[in-house]
């Protein structure tokens, strides 16, 4: 069976993102959408992102049109996140989350969660220091409402962590 360090991503760069890097760090997956309007979410995941960065949290953002809410180029998502929301963590090029088309890593993350289709856009995924999953939180849950599992995570230790599904 696969575990999350097998996945890779492309980032909106062309450079590729290998999952591997993120062994014994925490992350944050989020599936973004520049133009829903949960977007101004992204203030509060950069947020998180800087303060806890240097202590091992590492944030990926995954955009994805699938609900028809996206920019039409990563280059154009890249510069709008950046420009309106600050956005400093790694974004990839755009995924589809559901579907017999959509990215090995979202069927990967939601047979982990035990849930099935995302259901919207800013859905996230908090990732362990050991790589299992801690949580998924549902699109309207805010950044502030998981930071103590945040905090949580990165005082475990990578070989003491526990998964909290």
């Amino acid at each position: 069976m696969a575990t999350i360090y097998d996945f890779q991503e492309t980032e909106m760069s062309g450079q590729p993102i290998n999952f591997a890097d993120y062994k014994g760090k925490v992350l944050l997956i989020v599936n973004t959408a520049s133009k829903c309007g949960l977007a101004p979410q992204l203030t509060g995941i950069e947020d998180l992102y800087k303060r806890y960065h240097d202590q091992g949290l590492e944030v990926l953002g995954l955009p994805s049109n699938q609900f028809h809410q996206e920019l039409d180029s990563d280059a154009a998502t890249n510069d709008f996140c950046q420009m309106h929301y600050g956005v400093t963590f790694p974004m990839t090029r755009k995924v589809r989350v559901n579907g017999n088309d959509e990215d090995p890593l979202f069927t990967y993350l939601k047979a982990t969660a035990g849930h099935g289709r995302i259901k919207w856009n800013f859905t996230k995924f908090l990732i362990g220091r050991d790589g299992q999953l801690i949580s998924r939180y549902a699109p309207t849950t805010t950044p502030e409402k998981f930071e103590a599992a945040i905090v949580a995570a990165l005082r475990a230790e990578p070989s003491t962590a526990k998964s909290a599904q």
